[in-house]
């Protein structure tokens, strides 16, 4: 949790405006591109949760014979 020493400023006995100093502002707006990003990632994980999967393996193999058929088709 990011520790904030906010400034308030009150127009007409209300509190209207918070100010922070800038490296605390900073440190919040991180925060909360990082709290986007995990939803953003657990979103696509529960879309994504039941799709078809491959094996690192067996990727590799698919990837490296694609690869290799390749090279061959440009050497003809």
């Amino acid at each position: 949790m990011v520790a904030i020493h906010p400034n308030i400023l009150e127009k007409n006995g209300k509190k209207e405006f918070a100010i922070l100093p800038y490296d605390e502002f900073i440190k919040i707006k991180k925060e909360l591109e990082d709290y986007e990003d995990l939803k953003l990632l657990r979103e696509a994980k529960r879309k994504e949760a039941n799709a078809p999967t491959l094996s690192l393996d067996k990727a590799k193999n698919i990837l490296l014979k694609n690869h290799t058929s390749e090279r061959t088709r440009i050497r003809r």
